[in-house]
């Protein structure tokens, strides 16, 4: 599995724990109450930041084992993962452009701010997480 790849799986399951733990802490501190009502800030900086501290560890420390077993070819990349992570980027772009529709027709018609928030980061969370697919895909199957 080459340096990009790891990246990609990485980037892929960081991805949906994040989101996965920041619902339920989310759910849990409402405690049936209304959501809005959540002290939602805390928790979603604070699982933005884990994520990519957990990212870039996994990523170093897959990196140390595959450059144990491969050591040429651990952080290798050609014009295939180039391509791979622009159309990975493209699917992202198009999940973030969509949120932001989203945060702007909800501040057009006041919604609180609870939900504007966790549109833009249910977007980010989508568009991370398709993105990461998309990659995975295109390394598995190729691109078309």
């Amino acid at each position: 599995m080459v340096y990009e790849e790891r990246n990609a799986w990485t980037g892929l399951v960081v991805s949906v724990l994040a989101v996965a733990v920041y619902v339920v802490m989310v759910l849990r501190s409402a405690g049936g109450g209304p959501l809005s009502d959540v002290d939602w800030l805390p928790l979603m900086l604070w699982t933005i930041g884990l994520s990519i501290a957990v990212t870039i560890v996994a990523s170093i420390l897959w990196g140390i084992v595959a450059g144990r077993t491969d050591p040429d070819g651990a952080g290798r990349s050609d014009i295939r993962d180039r391509d791979i992570s622009r159309m990975g980027a493209r699917v992202e772009q198009a999940f973030v452009v969509i949120a932001g529709l989203g945060v702007i027709a909800l501040c057009a018609v006041g919604a609180d701010v609870f939900w504007i928030a966790n549109t833009m980061f249910a977007g980010f969370a989508v568009s991370a997480v398709a993105g990461g697919i998309a990659r995975v895909i295109a390394y598995r199957r190729g691109l078309v």
